[in-house]
């Protein structure tokens, strides 16, 4: 079994640059960590590395939605919606402990962008081609219905409505059991390294220098395939192979805010279009707190930190105005938000929400494989597609298996046993004298992992004490950092918890005492804590305050 801590991350780094792989992925979000599990399933030794923490980019920024892309009807992307529909089943069925099926609401407003009768085509033709289950069918309710399931929807001009299912997901800790479940298998994987150029060898690619950005060493990792799933960096690595020619990718901003309930206490999750450009806009109920999202605009920006303007964050409190008059959010009520960037493929004279969302594979004469665009519901068929090239390359005939193989964490015996599970092992969580609501909390993040945090929560009550940390949050720590390679306090604050954007009162509270813990056990100089203190409140300033208008270049699609 592999080894997926951060005490082990150089040890993983020396064994990457003394071997030749059969394939190196650039790129830790869900495509690098799907194309990772497929390849290393289909006996393909891999390696894997990431820039940032992984799933730091888009792959933690998304709406966080598994969903069969219902939007994507009215660009008549067909094959799209049928192929992203089959997968959020399997995925639902793999990982059900990081996919919930959420009912949604589409109001339907005098004057909107649907129409009753459109709209109950449209969701019946999603419901075929997304092959959705008998009893998450869509529905058509009357405006009495609409109300009741929502009563803060807006009444005036509202004739009714449809529901039907999407999934909601986490899609950092989604990337994460894809990446821990191919470690598992023999991948190696390693977060904070940077691919800072290539080796060629009779003008092919044969090798990446890689920098360890936390140590400051540097590495030569030499592998018969390179494959860069860079999300947003794609064309910059594309630049340096020289193989950028042709089409190019086009960076769009989503941003997404997160209320608490006691502001905006939506009990049903609603996808509704804005008054001011009809865009479509969803507002998602989760742990106590409501969010919202997204906008859609060309961003060229800073890449790594792209960051809410305050006419994005105002853009969606007037979209929420609009369809919940009542609320009456105003920029006060935001208690965190996070901004992402979309890696789309460029379509001359099509705005931000009309370019294709459909992935597409690049073939440099030097080798080297790049795969931009798609959506997160479909990373696994992507890298099918990536890793079938890559076994013919390699004379390896076996096949794509992964559509049934459960993700780490995701050993509950299926989708229709995951409640009893749950239930079960909530009982387990009150034994160790956790409440019902942070028994269910931790069960349903970690899945069946969760046996190792219940065994940490036995074991280590007495170094809780010393380090004057609860018992469950040290046992979350000491699971992230020995199973998930959580490097920083950032790292465990924003993708492995999901506290920097829903619990940020958590984060604010435990912070210090966090990494105290991490800065003890990793030896860290005090510049090191410093940084990675600093970095923490950098990401907690980003997630709360928007940048001024003043030299944004972006402009709504």
């Amino acid at each position: 079994m592999g080894k997926f801590s951060s005490c082990d991350r150089q040890v993983r780094l020396e064994e990457m640059s003394k071997n030749t792989l059969d394939l190196l992925v650039i790129g830790g979000g869900i495509t690098g960590a799907g194309i990772a599990l497929d390849a290393q399933v289909r006996g393909i030794e891999t390696g894997l590395i990431e820039m940032q923490d992984f799933a730091a980019g888009t792959s933690s920024r998304s709406t966080k939605l598994v969903h069969g892309g219902l939007r994507y009807l009215k660009q008549f992307e067909v094959k799209l919606v049928a192929e992203v529909g089959k997968e959020r089943a399997i995925v639902y069925e793999n990982a059900p402990h990081v996919t919930t099926p959420e009912w949604m609401l589409l109001p339907l407003i005098k004057g909107g962008t649907f129409g009753k009768f459109t709209t109950s085509i449209g969701l019946k033709v999603y419901d075929f081609l997304a092959g959705v289950r008998k009893h998450e069918r869509r529905r058509m309710l009357n405006q009495k219905d609409v109300s009741k399931k929502e009563p803060l929807i807006r009444r005036n001009g509202l004739k009714g409505g449809g529901i039907y299912v999407e999934y909601r997901t986490d899609d950092a800790r989604l990337t994460l059991e894809v990446l821990k479940e191919a470690v598992a298998r023999g991948a190696k994987a390693t977060n904070y390294t940077k691919a800072e150029g290539f080796i060629y060898k009779k003008g092919k690619v044969v090798a990446v220098k890689v920098k360890d950005l936390l140590s400051g060493k540097t590495y030569e990792i030499y592998a018969k395939n390179i494959v860069n799933a860079a999300g947003p960096w794609v064309d910059t690595l594309r630049e340096q192979d020289g193989s950028k020619q042709g089409k190019y990718l086009y960076l769009t901003k989503g941003v997404h805010l997160v209320v608490d309930q006691s502001r905006f206490p939506l009990k049903q999750a609603v996808y509704f279009d804005t008054e001011k450009d009809g865009r479509m806009i969803f507002a998602i109920p989760r742990d106590g707190k409501t969010y919202v999202g997204t906008t859609d605009t060309f961003y060229k920006e800073d890449i790594i930190h792209p960051r809410m303007t305050t006419a994005d964050r105002d853009y969606l409190i007037d979209a929420v105005n609009y369809m919940f008059p009542t609320v009456k959010l105003t920029a006060s009520d935001i208690e965190s938000s996070w901004t992402g960037l979309r890696p789309l493929i460029h379509e001359e004279g099509k705005s931000a929400s009309e370019i294709s969302r459909r992935d597409e594979i690049f073939f440099s004469d030097t080798g080297l494989i790049s795969i931009a665009g798609g959506k997160l519901t479909g990373y696994r068929k992507m890298a099918e597609r990536v890793v079938d090239f890559v076994a013919k390359d390699l004379k390896n005939e076996k096949k794509c298996t992964t559509d049934r193989i459960p993700l780490s964490g995701g050993n509950v015996n299926g989708s229709l046993n995951y409640e009893a599970f749950v239930q079960e092992k909530i009982n387990e969580g009150i034994d160790l004298a956790l409440s019902k609501e942070e028994a269910e909390r931790v069960v349903r993040l970690y899945g069946s992992n969760v046996e190792h945090v219940f065994h940490l929560m036995r074991t280590n009550k007495k170094e809780a004490e010393q380090h004057q940390l609860p018992v469950l949050l040290l046992a979350q720590l000491q699971y992230g950092m020995e199973e998930e390679m959580v490097a920083t306090p950032a790292d465990f604050f924003n993708r492995r918890t999901g506290a920097l954007y829903f619990n940020i009162a958590w984060v604010n509270k435990w912070q210090g005492a966090v990494t105290n813990y991490m800065a003890k056990k990793c030896q860290w100089s005090r510049e090191e804590k410093e940084r990675h203190m600093r970095d923490l409140k950098n990401e907690l300033h980003f997630a709360q305050a928007p940048v001024d208008e003043e030299g944004d270049q972006s402009k709504v699609g």
